[in-house]
């Protein structure tokens, strides 16, 4: 139900060593060959190297158990660490915006082919850790490690559009073409744009689970489908589901009929939960509350709890 602490934090340690590696190539090979979409490329390498220091620690955090001071444990520090990346990459995305339009106004200068092939390298190794920070994420249900990917997503877009706007101007300074120099800046605010939506989509995510907010009415009915495969429930009273870090928390009060002793009732809800968690791993606690129910009782299930069929 949680992820594999030891081999997930390997996940975001590759990814952070890797990122270091990145931007010292792009910055050095910007520097030496004056292409300011590379090293501003190389500066949005750099916000990433902090992103990831924040994902370990935070992967770190996560993964202790509850204690007296927190009870339901750790687990929302890593959306801590995805509204910080998003941030992070809000001010990236600011900033390649900021160079992209002052390069569009700036001196023309001659492209390299080691700083386009700097570029490709760049997307290239790119492309390889978001496939692999990817798989660590689906396979230990980290959000940290969700977000990294996303970064790296970004970092793919970014490169790219630095490959293509200096392809575009080494092509234009070989055959003397004009305004191709204007390919490197209007790549890059494209890209930057880009950036700023898959960081907007993130943050606001990450905002909603720290606020409480419920998870979408459709998984919601999922789990109404679970109470109600057992026929001794006979209403739903109230059903919350939250996400707490990378599990589900559940709520729920249900009516059983009055008959039952507490055992009986007892026995049903463990039998609920049983099946709740199995059938959804990320579940991880579910509190059940129940009510008695008679048989001239008339109750109907109240709009609170999630139910498709009615829209």
């Amino acid at each position: 139900m949680t992820y594999e602490g030891p081999k997930a934090l390997l996940t975001a340690w590759v990814s952070l060593v890797s990122n270091l590696l990145l931007t010292l190539i792009k910055i050095i090979f910007g520097l030496i060959f004056h292409s300011t979409a590379l090293v501003a490329d190389g500066v949005h390498n750099g916000g990433d190297v902090i992103a990831s220091i924040a994902t370990i620690g935070s992967m770190k955090l996560s993964n202790h158990p509850a204690d007296r001071e927190h009870p339901y444990g750790h687990g929302k520090a890593e959306d801590i660490s995805t509204a910080f990346i998003s941030i992070v990459l809000i001010v990236a995305a600011l900033f390649l915006t900021y160079e992209a339009v002052k390069a569009l106004f700036g001196p023309i200068s001659s492209v390299s082919i080691w700083a386009f092939a700097a570029a490709l390298f760049s997307a290239l190794a790119k492309w390889l850790l978001y496939i692999y920070t990817k798989k660590g994420a689906d396979r230990y249900h980290s959000k940290s490690l969700y977000a990294t990917a996303a970064d790296h997503l970004a970092d793919i877009y970014a490169s790219i559009a630095a490959a293509l706007g200096l392809g575009i101007g080494w092509i234009g300074t070989i055959f003397h073409l004009p305004y191709t120099h204007y390919g490197d800046p209007v790549a890059g605010i494209v890209v930057s744009i880009l950036i700023l939506r898959i960081a907007i989509v993130m943050i606001i995510k990450a905002i909603n689970v720290l606020m409480e907010s419920s998870v979408d009415e459709s998984v919601q009915e999922k789990y109404r489908q679970v109470f109600l495969s057992f026929p001794e429930v006979k209403v739903i009273d109230i059903l919350r589901a939250r996400e707490h870090g990378n599990v589900v928390l559940i709520d729920a009060q249900i009516r059983i009929p009055a008959s039952y002793t507490i055992q009986e009732g007892d026995d049903l809800t463990e039998a609920i939960r049983s099946k709740m968690i199995h059938t959804y791993p990320n579940v991880d606690e579910v509190l059940i509350h129940i009510n008695p129910w008679y048989k001239d009782q008339v109750l109907v299930e109240p709009d609170s709890v999630p139910h498709l069929e009615k829209k």
